[in-house]
């Protein structure tokens, strides 16, 4: 089951039918050149890990800044440009997974500077938006693509993107050629080649009810035969999700989620399986609970994989499961969170999640995880965050402890 180069042909056909109207904001291209908008953000943080199995105890304290810059729009076109550096504060007392310091834990925040984002834009007036160059890419809830944004150096896309919006309807179609990973260029797998292909529609029939289609085709092209093999996949999954207001200050959110994968490219076992998860939460004054449980299955001798994904906002804060075990992958998670909207304490907000964890094929245990974070806006530029997790095992892997200081400020 192949579909090559749809997406590719989506934007074609979107670019021919979609006319020239536009609203020109800028009388000339140097206006549009001089009088754009610069962003400029600083995040600081302390990285704290405690792994079973290693002579070191990591701590990493590093500084991220970013200096961007956006254009006018001149007859539709527009341009950013945005520069990224991350700095050590101190000693490197961490494995940046590139410094060779193998005896402390992996913290992938290796330091460096380097061109994070830098892509071409236009936009006709009419709902389509065409992006191409070095950009990031988040789709949906970012499950099975996104820019991995926890991380101190984001990873991005070389990429053409189209964007199509109509009343409720929404279509994402990108062709990707180099995704830039958070371990930098000079990680050997820092930078993957690649022919991805993405297509994504998605139609809101009312806030009870939005359906997402998808399709992700990844043909890796890297140095590592091994990788290519392992990593290279079709996808095609679909998402249901909603909210109902019961009554003042009390909803229900849900979502229900389905994808097959199969073998695809320099991919050497033929194979399919599966993933689904399901979630709901109940929001009353204020508190919202949430339960789900997320399958990563396993067949004929392959797991379901998300190389593309923002995999730390899945299966635990401790990464444990980065890389979906051989066996598969079960988690069932509860949580409960909750936001001080008054007095001295207003903008706090409170978070903990418990996971579970065990393979999908043979139902071994894999371990539990409790994960929680404190945070607060201070004003309206500046945030800090308290967050922590603690992994224990049940077999895989070992056990982990990780505490976050991070200050931001955005300006």
């Amino acid at each position: 089951m192949q579909l090559a180069n749809f997406p590719l042909s989506f934007i074609a056909l979107a670019l021919a039918a979609a006319g020239t109207a536009h609203a020109d904001d800028a009388q000339s291209l140097t206006e549009a050149l001089t009088k754009g908008d610069p962003n400029l953000g600083f995040r600081y943080r302390l990285e704290l890990v405690d792994q079973d199995g290693l002579a070191e105890d990591a701590t990493a304290s590093t500084l991220r800044t970013r200096l961007g810059y956006r254009t006018g729009t001149f007859k539709g076109f527009s341009a950013y440009l945005e520069f990224e550096d991350v700095t050590v504060v101190g000693e490197t007392t961490y494995n940046d997974t590139i410094n060779g310091k193998t005896r402390y834990p992996v913290v992938a925040d290796p330091d460096g500077t380097e061109l994070n984002q830098a892509y071409l834009t236009y936009t006709n007036g009419s709902g389509l938006t065409l992006q191409a160059g070095r950009q990031g890419i988040n789709l949906g809830t970012q499950r099975f693509v996104g820019t991995v944004g926890w991380r101190q150096n984001d990873q991005t896309f070389d990429a053409v993107t189209g964007i199509f919006q109509n009343g409720n309807l929404t279509a994402v179609a990108a062709h990707v050629w180099n995704v830039n990973r958070v371990f930098s260029d000079r990680h050997p797998l820092g930078s993957l080649e690649t022919a991805t292909e993405v297509l994504q529609l998605s139609y809101k029939a009312s806030p009870a009810l939005e359906l997402t289609a998808f399709g992700l085709l990844i043909d890796l092209d890297t140095d590592t035969p091994a990788v290519n093999a392992a990593l290279s996949s079709q996808t095609y999954g679909l998402r249901a999700a909603g909210a109902a207001e019961f009554a003042a200050g009390t909803q229900f959110t849900y979502s229900a989620d389905y994808a097959r994968q199969y073998d695809y490219g320099d991919a050497i076992v033929d194979y399919s399986t599966d993933y689904y998860a399901i979630e709901g939460a109940l929001t009353v004054s204020g508190i919202t609970a949430t339960a789900g449980y997320e399958v990563l299955a396993a067949a004929d001798g392959m797991a379901f994989q998300t190389p593309l994904a923002t995999l730390h906002k899945f299966n635990g804060w401790a990464d444990r499961f980065l890389t979906t075990p051989v066996g598969g992958l079960t988690d069932f998670y509860a949580g409960a969170a909750t936001k001080i909207d008054t007095g001295a304490l207003a903008g706090l907000a409170l978070q903990v999640t418990w996971h579970t964890f065990a393979a999908e094929d043979g139902g071994a245990d894999y371990g539990d995880e409790i994960d929680w974070q404190i945070s607060k806006k201070l004003g309206k530029s500046l945030s800090l965050a308290l967050k922590g997790v603690h992994y224990r095992t049940g077999g895989f892997a070992t056990d982990t402890d990780k505490v976050w200081l991070t200050l931001g400020a955005e300006f």
